[in-house]
């Protein structure tokens, strides 16, 4: 079990699920009601999501019915992989899905909130591949000008040959956008953050007009990897333990 000073560093997994299948798909749709309550009764699960996602990179409104998320909160490493490889609402959504990949994150940096909460712990920053996760509730009356500027900021990301993996989800179609995307180090990812294009003038457009009633930014160190995703490139920590 990893730990710092003593205590155990918190762990967050995001699992993705591809469903290729119209009855597959038919069932992931489901479990965004069914799963709630297997979810709530996980041991040692501080917090979870359930998510959709949008087609393309991901960062559009037109929703992707073939892939689906679950981001979990634990509080080691060891408990997590526990906690999915054994609880029987993890092994369903493997069993069903035609193709599944779970990361493992170290939070490093976080400030905002989720749900009137803060859901992840910041510990000291032990090197490797970096992702970042930005989740938002968008206020009503700025949907259309977010969704505007989404389909650019996709083409952008999609773009950038330095992304191991990105991808866009959200709990509630339209209202909630969650990006998540992976980088080999920091600067590239800063790099990207401050060229100028519309990713800059969407971060603005937001500071300026108050778009976000409710907002997130953290980091995360990937410690590990399982599972296979086609879309994604091989990452320096995969099959390592964290």
């Amino acid at each position: 079990m990893a730990a710092c000073g003593g205590r155990p560093i918190q762990t967050v997994t995001l699992s993705i699920h591809r469903f290729d299948t119209v009855s597959a798909r038919l069932w992931a749709f489901a479990q965004m009601g069914a799963s709630r309550l297997p979810l709530s009764r996980v041991p040692d699960c501080q917090f979870w999501k359930l998510c959709g996602s949008g087609s393309g990179e991901g960062f559009t409104p037109r929703p992707e019915t073939a892939v689906w998320a679950i981001l979990a909160v634990w509080p080691d490493a060891a408990t997590a992989r526990i906690r999915l490889r054994d609880t029987p609402v993890f092994r369903r959504w493997r069993d069903r899905a035609s193709e599944d990949w779970t990361l493992f994150l170290r939070p490093t940096s976080v400030r905002g909130e989720w749900s009137r909460r803060t859901p992840f712990s910041a510990s000291p920053d032990p090197g490797g591949p970096l992702a970042a996760l930005t989740r938002a509730t968008i206020r009503p009356r700025h949907l259309l000008r977010f969704w505007d500027q989404a389909p650019a900021i996709s083409d952008v990301i999609g773009a950038d040959p330095n992304v191991a993996f990105k991808i866009g989800i959200g709990e509630i179609p339209f209202l909630h956008q969650i990006t998540f995307s992976v980088w080999p180090n920091a600067a590239s990812m800063a790099a990207f953050a401050r060229a100028d294009g519309p990713h800059a003038r969407a971060i603005r457009a937001v500071r300026d007009g108050d778009w976000f009633a409710e907002e997130l930014y953290a980091r995360f160190r990937v410690i590990d990897t399982c599972g296979h995703w086609q879309a994604a490139r091989p990452l320096p920590t995969e099959g390592q333990a964290a």
